[in-house]
Parts: structure tokens; C-alpha cells; sequence
């Protein structure tokens, strides 16, 4: 036992002959899911105008993270049912048909269908880059294949738009889907030589919450439609329908044993302020899926150049935590997460102001300095609410469902900011400008509502918490 616990491993072990294959299968896994959100949202524009269905814009978000949520209940009982190497073999299997059906569809119809089944593989391959790794790896190689898996998110920041921006530049947007498949083939072939057939001890799978997922569904969906209705009674109707369902969906998870969130959520106050916080900034984050739109219909960019400007609130994401994460006094904690939300509002809203048609240069710098300071204000909160989600609970088992479940309402919240978003932006056409205002001043409202539940989310003050290790695999949560 103590040559697992009692030294760490070097980042040479992890990258050296052993296991590097191990490594590049689990991180390689989270690499496909990264890439394709910010590919995708590179060729949209350019897919849509070929295949038309600008109204369903949004729901290629939608779609893609509800299925992901459905697909990330199920890494458990997967992984009991097939072992690592068969639960990959799996979710890549299903990620590469998905993708393979978005490179050859012929109508946004069939886009969609593709998006659908390439979320149910990407929630897998989300959900199984950290459960694997105890299985995988050695103990003391834990921290440094969860680290490595995280940055995978930042590859994923930067490759996506270069590899989307360049296929959609020579109107080649299908064979950027063809690529992935390449890839994620290539990964595939090596999980029988690299992953254990087996899991370390017993697991337990647990029910798939059907009740839940299917109200979940149901809310987000008609979120969906109402954004392509025309008429506001109708839309407004459908958005309290999706309200009734939310509140439905509340009141069966609270009864439910084994619910999409932890039992914890339900009866610890300040669990619940956490992750509603965690919830609008991810609501927020959403607002990055229609940017290379506006990028290329107000400002005349070129794919490339619109595809990295909607990595700018994912690069702000990034650069906000690095100096973040080393606060550690509670009040200075404390105003660091109430700020937060303050200042995804200023960043969306000086966006917002300075939105028009033929945008110059000046105006597209003002957009990404938006951009980067709301993704800034969600970076510098992020270490903290998930530690403040660990620390909210009393009990070390269901600690970890709630840290856990970060990603979970995570990608609740970003399939229904999809939704909304695709809502106001449509209400706004035909004018492309009304429809981007709309949107930035909507979102950065929600944003700054945000700071009633961040004010309750982390105390001001020491509370007897118990130590979270700075580690934790679970700190570190998934970009959508």
C-alpha cells in the first residue's frame, strides 16, 4: 500500500512508455468531446447555408447536451456492465456514428439526429475520462491524469475553431466532421491495448433516473420549440409549460433515491445557492454559441476569425482561474464569487452596446474584451463554488455526489441557455442586430440576477469545513 499513498508520481511516469497510452486514451477521449463543441459551433454558419434551417440553429446545442445529460447518468452502470475497455469501445463507437451522420447530412433534420447520438457518446466520453482513471492508472498517478485530462478542455478551446474555421473557410464544413471520425477511430483502436478489461472492485451502478431525465427532456425541448413558434402567446405559453415541467422534475428528483442530483441538494441550503450559481453562469456561457454567427453576418469575418472569436469567453474562462484558485481566505473568497456574475453582466453587456452592422475592427476588439471579461467572471468563481459544493455537506460519500453533480447541472444549465438562446435570437429577426442585443442583454440580466444566489453560495466567514484536497478530479468541470 505505501508505494501508491506515499509518493506521487512524476509527470514522466504518466508520459513514459508504461502508460502513456493509458493517458493518451482518457485524455484523448475528453480532447474529441472539447474539439467538436467549438468545431461545430465554427461550421454552423457555413452548414446552414448549405442545408438551410437557420431557425433550429440552437437546437444543435440543445440537442447534443440533453442527450449528453441522459448519456452521463449511465457511466456506472456501463462501466459495471462492460469494464473500462468495453464502456469506451462504447461511447467512441457511438460518437463516431454520430459524427459520421453530421458529415453526410443533407438537411438540418438529419444534422440534428446526428447531434443527438454524438451527445449520448460525448456524455459518455466526459463522464468515463475521470471514472476510468482509478482503474487505469495507479493511485499516485491520479492528480496528474486528472490535471492532464482537464487541459483537455483547453486544446479543445483552440483546435476547435482552428479546425472548424479552416474546413469552413474552403466550404468544406463536412470533411471537419470526417476528420473527427478519423480521430476518433484512431482513439478507439487503442483502448484494447491500453484500458484494463475490468474495474478495481465492485461498483455500484445504481438506477438510471427515468422520471427525472424524461421531465428534464420535456422542459428543455419546449424551450426548443418555443424559440421557432411564431407569436408570443404561443411562446410564452410553451415557456411555461418548460417552467411546469422544471418544477415537476424538482419535485420528483427530491423523492427520488436515486435522483440526477444528490439527496444532499434538497437538504442543505447552501448545496442549493451553490450549484443555482453554477447554473446561471452556465445559462450565461451559452451566449458564445450564436458569436461566430454574429461574427461573420455583422462584421463580415472570415470562418476562421469568427470561429476564434467565440473561443474568447472560453479563453477568459481559462485565464480568470489561474489566479483565482490560489485565494483561500473566506471573505476574500466570498467577493470573488458575488463579483462574478457582475461581471459576465458588464462583459455581455459591452458586447451588447456595440453591436452593428459592417462592425470595423475597434468593434470586434470591444466584443472579444466583453467576451474574455464575462468568461473571466465564470473562471475566477468556478474553483470555488466547486469546492464549496464539497465542503457543503457533512458526509464524505455524498460529498462526492456533490461534487460530482457539478458537471451534471452544469450541462442542465447549458442545454437550456442553448434553448433560451435560440429564443431570443429568433425573436429578434429579421434584423440580426436586434436579434444579438437581445440575446447579450438577456443573458447579462440573468447573469447579474445571479449575484442573490452567489451572495449565499460561499460564507463570508470560516465555517467548521472539512479539507477538500486541492487535487480533486472533481474541481475541474466540463466546458460546454
Amino acid at each position: 500500500m505505501h508505494g501508491s499513498t506515499t509518493c506521487a508520481g512524476s509527470w514522466s511516469e504518466l508520459l513514459g512508455r508504461e502508460y502513456l497510452g493509458t493517458a493518451s486514451v482518457l485524455a484523448g477521449g475528453v480532447a474529441l468531446y472539447a474539439t467538436n463543441v467549438y468545431l461545430t459551433t465554427s461550421l454552423l454558419p457555413t452548414a446552414v447555408e448549405e442545408i438551410g434551417g437557420h431557425a433550429y440553429y440552437a437546437w444543435t446545442a440543445t440537442v447534443f447536451l440533453i442527450a449528453s445529460v441522459i448519456s452521463s447518468t449511465a457511466v456506472a452502470r456501463l462501466l459495471a456492465a462492460r469494464g473500462p475497455r468495453g464502456a469506451y469501445l462504447v461511447a467512441l463507437g457511438t460518437f463516431a456514428a454520430g459524427t459520421l451522420v453530421c458529415a453526410l447530412a443533407p438537411s438540418m433534420e438529419t444534422l440534428l439526429a446526428g447531434r443527438a447520438v454524438q451527445g449520448l457518446g460525448g456524455g459518455l466520453l466526459a463522464g468515463l475520462g475521470y471514472a476510468v482513471l482509478n482503474s487505469a492508472l495507479p493511485e499516485r498517478l491520479w492528480s496528474r491524469g486528472a490535471a492532464l485530462v482537464s487541459a483537455m478542455w483547453g486544446v479543445g478551446t483552440f483546435a476547435g475553431p482552428a479546425v472548424g474555421g479552416v474546413f469552413a473557410q474552403f466550404h468544406a464544413w463536412r470533411w471537419a466532421f470526417g476528420a473527427l471520425v478519423v480521430c476518433t477511430l484512431a482513439v478507439a483502436a487503442a483502448v484494447p491495448f491500453t484500458l484494463p478489461a475490468h474495474a478495481r472492485g465492485s461498483r455500484d451502478a445504481g438506477r438510471i433516473p427515468l422520471g427525472s431525465l424524461a421531465l428534464l427532456t420535456a422542459a428543455a425541448l419546449t424551450v426548443s420549440v418555443a424559440a421557432v413558434v411564431t407569436g408570443s402567446a404561443p411562446t410564452i405559453a410553451l415557456i411555461a409549460v418548460a417552467s411546469a415541467a422544471v418544477v415537476a422534475f424538482v419535485a420528483v428528483d427530491r423523492r427520488s433515491p436515486h435522483g440526477i442530483l444528490p439527496a444532499a441538494t434538497f437538504t442543505t441550503a447552501r448545496l442549493r445557492w451553490v450549484y443555482l450559481t453554477i447554473a446561471v453562469l452556465a445559462v450565461a456561457s451559452t451566449a458564445e454559441t450564436f458569436v461566430p454567427l454574429f461574427g461573420q453576418r455583422l462584421a463580415g469575418l472570415a470562418p476562421l476569425a469568427a470561429g476564434f472569436l467565440g473561443a474568447a469567453l472560453a479563453v477568459g474562462w481559462t485565464l480568470g482561474e489561474i489566479p483565482s484558485a490560489s485565494a483561500s481566505a473566506p471573505r476574500t473568497v466570498h467577493r470573488i464569487v458575488v463579483s462574478a456574475p457582475v461581471l459576465v453582466g458588464l462583459g455581455l453587456a459591452l458586447m451588447a452596446t456595440v453591436v452593428r452592422d459592417e462592425a470595423g475592427p475597434a468593434a470586434v476588439a470591444a466584443w472579444v474584451t466583453g467576451l474574455v471579461v464575462a468568461g473571466a467572471g465564470i473562471g475566477i468563481a468556478w474553483p470555488h463554488l466547486a469546492v464549496g459544493a464539497m465542503n457543503a455537506v457533512a458526509d464524505p460519500r455524498e460529498s462526492g455526489r456533490a461534487s460530482a453533480a457539478i458537471n451534471t447541472v452544469q450541462l442542465i444549465a447549458n442545454a437550456f441557455g442553448a434553448a433560451l438562446a435560440g429564443v431570443l435570437v429568433n425573436a429578434g429577426q429579421p434584423s440580426d442586430v436586434r436579434s444579438a442585443r437581445l440575446l447579450l442583454f438577456g443573458f447579462a440580466a440573468v447573469a447579474v440576477l445571479g449575484v442573490l444566489a452567489a451572495r449565499r453560495a460561499v460564507p463570508a466567514r470560516a465555517h467548521r469545513l472539512r479539507s477538500v484536497p486541492a487535487d480533486s478530479s472533481a474541481a475541474e468541470p466540463e466546458r460546454i
